[in-house]
């Protein structure tokens, strides 16, 4: 393949070498997150109204939006019984899938959790840190085309794990039909209460509380453009987790991995949804050529076809660079959701990795392991943001509180110093506060 780019029918190739390649790639990477004025004034309307109106309102866009025919929220409420049942209820083989799952994301989240500390200094002061979960979280599970069991279990087992108090899940069931894996999920993670409700309706019951409802002081999961573009109105209410954008994955490949397994590696993010974005780096570009005949071949072969092919078509790329050490600049400049590093020796890559939400070491390490069942946490920054963000965990559901005990003499001595700092600022009331501590 020469360095002229050639897009085929399924996805497009790129070089660092082509003049071009900061454009396109830009063009690539481009995501407009932030929903347009129609969707806003709509998400206002609801959050107003269930702010409102409560029960009333929720019952109301719970049959007007998922196609329900309920009179309260009593119809839209499961009880930990019904959450059992669904568990107990599934085919040994997805019982012991989902345990194992579990048991596995919470023994990784066990190793998370922050402890509060604190130390003596010479004067008898006591300085130091107190760490305590949420009283409450809401946990958003998306419902409609697909159910996630997954989610439950990374949103809600941290919480659990971190000490919350009250797990309050809500998940939407147009037409009526619930997910049993998902109700099971919420049985083995915690979860303390479920309301079949969503879209930005069951974000304001969460922020805000309703008779029924009980308000959460942060929320976390993900959602559509309804959801994201409340979760966004209500922060400062409450807090959010992150506003996440579609899913992505950059695999850098040393050209030593079957091109089948790449090829798939890529269509795992792109089957999510048409945004969702996939994209290939390596610097043999005889490698490439093989993956995409990979690609053209597989394709076909996939339940999810149509839609991996818009993915790939539209924000999917192979890309051409010129050594390993392009290749860390491209990870560096992209910051992707998933990283997945398909070398011999992806240990000598991984000091140079800056961002990256989660990082998949070698060949056989497929990122949808870290989907399902690896252990850490598939709630990951997206669109970039990996270059300030860091996966959902345990310290998202756990505040630090700063803990100051002066003694006599620490008192004395600070006084001094705080005297002169808020004099300087002209703030003679914090002065005259502390010089009342200075002992003569």
């Amino acid at each position: 393949m020469s360095e002229t780019l050639v897009d085929s029918a399924a996805i497009a190739r790129l070089s660092t070498a082509a003049s071009d390649f900061e454009a396109r790639l830009d063009a690539l990477l481009a995501w407009e997150g932030v929903s347009d004025a129609e969707v806003q004034r709509s998400v206002n309307d609801i959050l107003c109204g269930v702010r409102a109106r409560g029960d009333s309102a929720l019952v109301e866009y719970s049959n007007r939006f998922d196609r329900l025919d309920v009179s309260s929220m009593a119809e839209l409420t499961l009880g930990a019984e019904r959450l059992e049942q669904a568990f107990t209820g599934l085919p040994e083989e997805q019982r012991a899938a989902l345990s194992k799952a579990a048991e596995r994301i919470r023994a990784y989240h066990e190793r998370q959790k922050p402890e509060s500390w604190a130390f003596t200094e010479a004067d008898g002061t006591v300085l130091g840190q107190q760490v305590t979960a949420l009283d409450r979280a809401g946990i958003y599970v998306p419902g409609g085309k697909a159910a996630y069991p997954s989610s439950v279990l990374m949103n809600a087992i941290p919480a659990h794990v971190a000490g919350v108090r009250e797990i309050v899940m809500v998940v939407p069931t147009p037409d009526g039909v619930l997910n049993e894996l998902v109700l099971a999920a919420a049985h083995l993670a915690g979860v303390d209460h479920v309301f079949t409700i969503g879209g930005a309706q069951a974000v304001a019951a969460l922020a805000y509380g309703t008779e029924t409802v009980p308000r959460v002081d942060k929320i976390v999961g993900p959602g559509n453009i309804y959801v994201a573009t409340a979760k966004r109105a209500v922060f400062g209410q409450v807090g959010i987790d992150m506003i996440a954008g579609p899913s992505e994955i950059l695999v850098v490949s040393d050209g030593g991995t079957a091109p089948d397994w790449l090829a798939m590696d890529l269509f795992s993010q792109a089957e999510h949804d048409e945004d969702a974005q996939a994209l290939l780096v390596s610097w043999d570009a005889g490698h490439l050529d093989a993956v995409e005949a990979s690609i053209e071949r597989l394709l076909p072969t996939l339940e999810r076809e149509s839609i991996v092919r818009e993915s790939l078509s539209r924000r999917g790329a192979l890309i051409h660079c010129r050594d390993r050490d392009e290749a860390v600049r491209l990870i560096n400049r992209i910051a992707p959701e998933h990283l997945e590093l398909s070398m011999a020796d992806p240990e000598a890559l991984l000091p140079e990795v800056r961002h990256a939400g989660a990082i998949f070491m070698g060949r056989y390490t497929a990122e949808a392991l870290g989907d399902y069942c690896a252990g850490p946490n598939h709630v990951l920054p997206t669109s970039g943001t990996a270059r300030f963000s860091s996966p959902l965990g345990v310290y998202d559901f756990q505040k630090r509180s700063s803990i100051i005990n002066c003694s006599r003499e620490g008192a004395s001595e600070l006084g001094r110093v705080a005297s002169i700092l808020a004099r300087g600022e002209s703030l003679t009331a914090h002065a005259r506060s502390a010089e009342y501590r200075i002992q003569k």
